[in-house]
């Protein structure tokens, strides 16, 4: 029987002191070795304790979570997971604290005493992956640019493809370094489903925007699917994409979780392969669990493009794993060759468009 993964638990409230601990040793592989009520206990103590991953408070006093992460990723690289609060600042700061190496983070519920066993599950299976992950990997962070002119949405540019990304664990840096990589004149639409909960996905759309050339949003049920955009699903929602006479959009649902998830990015590749069959392209990124290999499944045989990221650049190899696995993934390729794969597959059908008013553009130009 393997050694149970040792854990350090850092906040500033006595009450998740407390509270954290009971939840994740409820499950018999994790030890939680030692507490911290600030940062600077929390280093000493990883001198001392050696756990193999961290929980982190960001909104402490003294050495606040986000000083501490530094000092964690610069002497340590460990992997740290931050537990969040559900504000507008805690999710600035949460996003900040992934951008740092954060190797995921956990909404606190609004009543943490009542509802933190709700949570359980979910920073029990993070913790698990965290200390099996292929380690802390840093990638330079990119500052905003200087406002980058990016071409107008006015003229309405219809799509040579639609490209659905699926993504979870590690996906907000592997996203940010993939798109900023695309020029303003992508001619593919990008729809995104990001495992992450809601108040956190239109923060998250908004700093990729300023960092990426094409241009990014939360996504809104009715907005059109057009070449150099792209759509972010909001937490809590379902996203799907459809054709309509006057052109492709996205649809927002608020349908039953599929496999534990809402968004599910089996719930987006789905629709992807009903609707634009061989000019639909497939994406699964780094991630926990097997959410979209089902849904890659479906593209495969409707005739799409199905591409995985490659086991060596994912934080996690488990979503493009399972549909690797599965014989759903066309291509294999690494986080830095991405983009080129995408450019690539958007431009060899520049020519046929989709136009909305062509009922069998869908399967032309394949």
């Amino acid at each position: 029987m393997s050694s149970p993964v040792r854990v350090l638990v850092v906040d500033d409230s006595a009450l998740m002191r407390k509270l954290i601990p009971q939840i994740i040793e409820a499950d018999a592989s994790i030890q939680v070795v030692g507490t911290a009520m600030d940062g600077n206990f929390g280093l000493k103590k990883i001198d001392d304790l050696k756990p193999q991953v961290i929980t982190l408070d960001l909104e402490m006093p003294g050495m606040s979570g986000l000083e501490m992460l530094k000092e964690i990723m610069r002497r340590h690289k460990l992997p740290v997971i931050v537990v969040s609060s559900h504000s507008t600042q805690g999710a600035s700061v949460t996003l900040q604290a992934l951008s740092l190496g954060a190797f995921d983070f956990v909404a606190k519920p609004q009543d943490v005493s009542a509802r933190m066993p709700q949570i359980a599950q979910e920073l029990i299976a993070k913790i698990k992956a965290a200390a099996h992950s292929r380690g802390v990997r840093v990638t330079p962070a990119l500052e905003p640019q200087p406002r980058i002119e990016k071409l107008s949405l006015d003229s309405k540019r219809m799509p040579t493809r639609v490209v659905a990304i699926g993504v979870s664990t590690g996906g907000p840096q592997a996203l940010q370094y993939a798109l900023s990589q695309l020029p303003p004149d992508f001619p593919g639409t990008i729809v995104v489903v990001q495992h992450m909960p809601e108040g956190f996905t239109e923060m998250f759309a908004r700093r990729l925007d300023e960092l990426c050339s094409i241009g990014v949003k939360e996504a809104q049920s009715g907005d059109m699917l057009l070449a150099g955009r792209v759509l972010i699903c909001p937490g809590n929602r379902h996203l799907k994409v459809k054709r309509l006479p006057l052109g492709d959009v996205a649809v927002l649902g608020d349908d039953p979780r599929v496999g534990g998830h809402r968004p599910s990015v089996d719930v987006l590749f789905k629709s992807l392969a009903e609707e634009f069959g061989p000019k639909g392209v497939a994406v699964l990124m780094t991630g926990m669990g097997d959410d979209g290999a089902q849904g890659m499944g479906a593209v495969k045989a409707a005739g799409g493009m199905t591409i995985a990221q490659n086991e060596e650049s994912c934080v996690v190899f488990g979503m493009p794993k399972a549909a690797i696995e599965r014989g759903y993934a066309v291509r294999v390729v690494a986080l830095d060759a991405l983009a080129n794969t995408l450019m690539a597959q958007c431009m060899q059908d520049r020519k046929t468009v989709l136009d909305p008013n062509d009922s069998r553009a869908a399967g032309a130009g394949s």
